[in-house]
């Protein structure tokens, strides 16, 4: 058991039997009143969040996830292959338990799958990709990073904020967590 003050961004926990991931935490006490922490959740299984209220007294059950080392091979329909990296064994994940990683996936690509007892849950993504943009609009002379920016469409179909200097054909360092352009590699 874990308490709700021992909470902290990226833990896993049971709550009325479905596995939630802890997105965001915090912690508010109010006058008089006891302590209550507001968590944001993403339900692993669902991909939706919610937003509970909890007293800073209560205890949740803690999962333990296992992590594999993988590489994604390709999609088929709704299902994405992948390789474990240590034995070589080949297995699909639905495409409802990819989430956000579906936006920074390639082929190739080296990565964690979670796995909670024996069973596929979703995958892990590094903290920043390598993409190729491959549609934007034109950029100017005398445009910089700090002038703002222009939306340039990725090679995996996702579309993101970049500083006008960057071109189509041009690759890109994106942060996964937060879908914001990084640098130009």
């Amino acid at each position: 058991m874990i308490d709700a003050g021992e909470l902290k961004k990226g833990i896993t926990i049971m709550l009325d039997g479905q596995l939630y991931q802890v997105l965001d935490y915090n912690h508010i006490k109010i006058g008089r009143g006891s302590a209550q922490i507001r968590i944001r959740l993403r339900d692993i299984k669902g991909g939706h969040t919610i937003e509970r209220s909890f007293q800073a007294s209560e205890k949740f059950a803690k999962v333990f996830l296992e992590r594999r080392p993988v590489q994604f091979l390709y999609s088929d329909g709704d299902l994405y292959h992948f390789m474990d990296s240590e034995t070589y064994d080949q297995f699909a994940v639905e495409k409802n338990l990819m989430g956000d990683a579906l936006n920074y996936l390639k082929e190739n690509m080296n990565l964690e799958i979670v796995i909670y007892k024996g069973s596929a849950i979703g995958v892990e993504l590094p903290v920043s990709v390598e993409l190729k943009v491959t549609e934007t609009g034109p950029g100017f002379k005398g445009n910089t990073a700090s002038a703002g920016g222009k939306p340039a469409k990725l090679e995996t179909g996702i579309t993101i904020q970049v500083p006008f200097f960057i071109n189509t054909g041009d690759i890109i360092k994106v942060d996964t967590r937060t879908g914001e352009y990084l640098e130009r590699v």
